[in-house]
């Protein structure tokens, strides 16, 4: 799960700032702690500070990029950690200490930062050119994963011999989420991390219709791999715009990138820290800009 926070340079945090009044936040024996005690006390703190500046970028990201990120889009991406997680997404949600309206909130905050990262860092070609190297388009195979080398081997005969991929996978395959439908996976690139190394090189090696005439070895058994689509690496002008999301998405986990990003986006929001105690709250990003080679556009 914490893949799906919002890491921004590791000086960001994601819940709600109490207002500050004198409602009472709790009662106990010796006295009552109000909502501006609280508030005192925890803008002293890091955490209290880290508060802040996440609840001020959330603001100055949705004024700026806000047209660029619709529900949809977050409601997308929510359903496709759904899936993922599949049953156990509820009891990984509830570990994480998160609800479903909290994390749409860090997915749309991800969006919005994505959105700011791709406009105030340049791609060149020599960038497209690099991501090309490793770069494979997105592919879809189906799988039939067994325990023994042996048994894998036995299959790859039988597949050899004319039998169907779905029919075997059905009887042999191990994976129960994918054998019934004839152990077909989700469509995934180069990017994916779901997926262990060897099995994605041995998949990308294949043309469409062509299986692994050897087993492919990973730490949850041997797999037979099937290509049933694979449109072919092509041209870097070809994926231009692959190439170009794949950039972003590294630069969202690059802690210089992203300090000189929020640097450019909290200049413009016109920020004003009201509380003098807290003046020097954003002092990092409004009075420093990253060495990152990137230049803002």
């Amino acid at each position: 799960m914490k893949k799906w926070l919002v890491a921004l340079a590791g000086i960001l945090l994601s819940f709600t700032l109490a207002a500050c009044g004198s409602k009472t936040v709790a009662t106990t024996s010796g006295g009552k702690i109000t909502e501006s005690a609280f508030y005192d006390s925890l803008k002293n703190t890091s955490s209290g500070k880290q508060v802040l500046q996440q609840m001020i970028l959330n603001k100055v990201l949705d004024k700026q990029f806000g047209d660029k990120v619709s529900d949809s889009d977050v409601n997308k991406e929510f359903s496709s950690y759904k899936k993922q997680y599949g049953s156990s997404f509820n009891s990984v949600l509830q570990q994480s200490g998160m609800t479903a309206s909290q994390l749409k909130e860090q997915i749309k905050s991800n969006l919005l930062l994505k959105q700011a990262v791709k406009k105030y860092t340049t791609i060149t070609q020599k960038d497209l050119d690099k991501q090309f190297k490793s770069f494979e388009p997105k592919v879809t195979v189906s799988h039939i994963l067994v325990a023994k080398k042996s048994t894998a081997q036995d299959v790859i005969k039988q597949l050899k011999a004319g039998k169907s991929f779905a029919s075997l996978a059905k009887k042999y395959s191990t994976d129960t989420a994918t054998k019934n439908k004839g152990g077909k996976l989700d469509a995934f690139d180069n990017t994916d991390t779901t997926l262990d190394d060897d099995f994605k090189s041995a998949a990308f090696k294949l043309k469409t219709g062509e299986y692994t005439k050897d087993p492919v070895k990973t730490q949850y058994g041997y797999h037979i791999i099937k290509m049933d689509n694979n449109p072919g690496k092509g041209t870097v002008k070809q994926h231009k715009t692959d190439l170009e999301d794949q950039i972003v998405d590294s630069r969202m986990n690059d802690a210089d990138t992203l300090k000189s990003v929020v640097s450019k986006v909290l200049k413009k929001g016109n920020v004003s820290i009201k509380d003098s105690q807290l003046q020097n709250v954003l002092a990092d990003y409004l009075t420093t800009s990253s060495s990152k080679s990137s230049s803002s556009k």
